[in-house]
């Protein structure tokens, strides 16, 4: 089950179920917040009931999809693939230690990405710094939690990055990182599927300059050295999160050093059944 947020042209978040080419408007069945729905006892079981009621459905074309997101922090987990933590020791030599480091320590390295508000969503501009030289998106599997921190859905995200700035100095990280239009999360979250399920699932991304392409990456969530609920459990601890959190997973698909975003561009990133985020590059 995909779920999303939307409007309709009237500014007004709705909360909705990607049928095929509609979306079924849960809104006209008292589901007035996804947070809630998801932190609720069983949000499947009340997805699938509702799935059965003949509730208003809308044309996916006469909607507009939002971030997938309320009031939850999203936060982020790096080097959890082999090619990022490679990556970030390319960035810099004084990085190199760090990084390869974290990759194989028991705790992860997990910061803070963005607030709600702040996430770019489907069809909305994502950012590169103006004093950045070299700007990047990471694709990646994010995980929506509830307040228990128990894992409820998956969307897509795009963690904007400055290499630059984090290759000059490890603690230039949070502004590297953590800036305008930084994070894009979308077009929905799937709810009911396993960890299993998503390891099989690949991540693809393509970056076009000019209705070209200028770079297309793949990669395996299943190649993620962490499991999921090991990541959720260190994000939780001496933590509190009661309206849930997001967390990115980290990147496995990295374009080459000699590449950098430049405004104008579009970022398209696809993962398994949660479909597909698409967003402009600007300069913030």
């Amino acid at each position: 089950m995909n779920l999303c947020r939307f409007h309709t042209g009237d500014q007004q978040p709705r909360v909705g179920l990607l049928v095929e080419s509609s979306v079924v408007d849960l809104s006209q069945g008292g589901i007035d917040s996804m947070g809630a729905l998801l932190d609720g006892p069983s949000p499947i079981a009340r997805l699938s009931e509702l799935g059965r009621r003949a509730l208003p459905r809308l044309p996916r074309a006469e909607v507009q999809l939002l971030p997938p997101v309320e009031r939850q922090e999203v936060w982020a987990a790096g080097v959890t693939y082999l090619r990022s933590k490679s990556a970030r020791m390319e960035e810099s030599d004084f990085s190199a230690k760090a990084y390869n480091h974290v990759y194989d320590a028991p705790r992860p390295e997990i910061f803070f990405k963005s607030l709600a508000e702040k996430v770019s969503g489907p069809g909305d501009p994502v950012g590169i710094r103006q004093d950045a030289r070299w700007n990047v998106p990471e694709p990646e599997l994010a995980l929506v939690l509830n307040s228990r921190g128990e894992l409820v859905g998956y969307t897509i995200g795009n963690d904007m990055s400055s290499r630059d700035i984090e290759g000059e100095n490890l603690l230039y990280l949070p502004q590297a990182k953590m800036y305008e239009r930084s994070c894009a999360l979308g077009p929905c979250i799937v709810v009911g599927a396993t960890e299993a399920d998503a390891r099989t699932w690949n991540i693809q991304i393509e970056i076009f300059r000019d209705n070209s392409a200028v770079f297309s990456g793949e990669t395996s969530v299943g190649r993620i050295k962490r499991t999921f609920g090991e990541l959720a459990s260190w994000l939780f601890r001496s933590q509190r999160f009661p309206h849930g959190a997001i967390l990115l997973t980290g990147t496995g698909v990295v374009p080459p050093n000699e590449f950098t975003l430049e405004a104008g561009d579009r970022v398209r990133i696809a993962i398994g059944p949660i479909g597909t985020l698409e967003n402009h590059v600007v300069r913030v």
